[in-house]
């Protein structure tokens, strides 16, 4: 079990009132809601003006389900830094008998795991995942390389928390550049910038910081401080509840770590890098409200045309 992180009282305060608003729905389960109209108009709103926005890149679409081939996970080292945050698939494997002996124990809510199987499949732990694979299937890039909008996915994170802004499933909204390593480098600093553009137009106060991904155990420690120190990742935050800020969105260098992995190259033989972008839909959309109010119809003229030109 996942350490349940108990929210503040400003957190649970908020969450009350989304809940009694009927923004979120919730579920039973600490991070796991569901999400009213008002919300989602305003989620797919945002999501359509990173479309406008990143329409000068002319991106290539793909969009995968919410799911990733246990193999590609493996592959990647998913586990081994971040085994914390996988969210893996069973399913019932057995007899008639034991289907019985299993609904009769999940009656009494005992453990009925036994008679249950690792599936083939994982519940996908990053929107940009599923790509680079894919790209590695094609051979190798053409000059200038390419690069990819992986749209809005369900991910997976397994982190059951009482902050509303800090969900167990939720929407990324992806971008994947690959290509010649100062290519890569400069997309990823170039969206970095624009991204406080993007959300300081929506009438939020962003903020940049150097940061590092929530790495696992000693070792992780050491990747965490050499991320930072090489500026591999950048993250951007706003206020949503709490005393800090939230990062909302960020800005990932992965240097040759994914074509390395999956065997992508350029087609003149030179090294390819990849950098991603992400922005969290639902914490943008949290932000959006502590920032301008529960009643969407009373938000600023300006904060609506971005939303819904």
């Amino acid at each position: 079990m996942a350490e349940f992180q108990a929210g503040t009282p400003e957190q649970a305060a908020f969450l009350d009132a989304l809940v009694e608003a009927r923004l979120l729905i919730p579920t039973g389960e600490p991070g796991v809601y569901g999400r009213g109209d008002v919300f989602e108009r305003v989620r797919e709103g945002f999501d359509a003006l990173v479309t406008r926005t990143a329409a000068v890149d002319g991106a290539e679409r793909m969009r995968f389900p919410p799911l990733l081939p246990r193999r590609q996970l493996e592959e990647s080292g998913y586990l081994k830094s971040f085994p914390h945050l996988a969210g893996t698939i069973f399913s019932f494997r057995g007899s008639e008998a034991d289907a019985a002996e299993q609904e009769a124990r999940a009656l009494r809510h005992e453990d009925w795991t036994e008679f249950q199987a690792m599936t083939d499949l994982v519940l996908l732990p990053a929107a940009c995942y599923p790509i680079y694979p894919a790209i590695a299937r094609r051979g190798p890039l053409p000059a200038g390389g390419l690069t990819i909008d992986g749209g809005g996915s369900y991910v997976f994170r397994h982190e059951p928390s009482g902050d509303p802004a800090r969900l167990q499933m939720f929407h990324q909204r992806e971008m994947v550049r690959l290509g010649e390593p100062e290519t890569v480098a400069s997309w990823r600093d170039r969206w970095r910038d624009r991204a406080l553009d993007v959300l300081a137009s929506v009438g939020l106060e962003p903020e940049r910081e150097i940061a590092a991904d929530p790495f696992f155990g000693r070792a992780g420690r050491m990747l965490a401080a050499n991320q930072k120190a090489q500026e591999l990742k950048f993250e951007v935050l706003i206020p949503i509840a709490g005393p800090d800020h939230t990062a909302v969105a960020s800005f990932n260098y992965h240097q040759d770590h994914f074509t390395h992995t999956f065997g992508i190259t350029m087609a003149d033989g030179g090294p390819a890098h990849t950098a991603c972008l992400g922005f969290g839909l639902e914490r943008i959309t949290l932000g959006l409200f502590r920032a301008h109010g529960l009643d969407v119809a009373a938000w600023p003229a300006a904060v609506v045309g971005r939303l819904w030109p």
